[in-house]
């Protein structure tokens, strides 16, 4: 695995996300983890995560774990259902992390919860929301994104 640094990685995985200020931490088939300063960037107006940043890192998130988990083949995202549970005011640091709930071979659900992490003590924190991604997988991946893959390889730990 690549010990770049965790910007220089989302850079080269999700530039959306990248664009965001998001970091990935932890890429595995079994787990995906990652970390986002909220900012004006991902704020709505009131100055709080905006409910699509934290539906794009759910997203993202799940899909890069079932694109390891099904051998590096196309991925589909076929439904996202979220749960805004607190907020995440501008400043707060929140941690995103997926895990797999069912790793089938036509069909993989994934869990995501984002957590706000406490500022004075990184082991309290609070459930800012949480996902379900079901994702059509183990499709052929088309000729022109061959590469799709590629840095995802780069930057596992399988």
């Amino acid at each position: 695995m690549d010990q770049s640094s965790g910007s220089d990685k989302t850079a080269a995985l999700d530039f959306p996300l990248h664009a965001l200020g998001f970091e990935f931490l932890e890429l595995s088939p079994n787990k995906v983890t990652g970390r986002i300063q909220v900012t004006n960037k991902c704020c709505q107006p009131f100055k709080v995560l905006h409910g699509g940043v934290s539906a794009l890192i759910a997203e993202s998130l799940a899909s890069a774990g079932a694109h390891m988990a099904s051998g590096y083949r196309r991925v589909a995202g076929i439904n996202l259902s979220i749960n805004h549970l607190k907020r995440a005011d501008l400043g707060d640091l929140v941690h995103a992390e997926a895990t797999p709930l069912n790793l089938g071979r036509t069909i993989q659900v994934w869990e995501v919860r984002l957590w706000k992490i406490d500022p004075s003590n990184s082991e309290s924190k609070s459930l800012v929301s949480s996902s379900r991604v079901t994702l059509l997988c183990n499709m052929p991946v088309p000729e022109h994104a061959k590469e799709a893959g590629k840095n995802l390889k780069k930057y596992a730990k399988l």
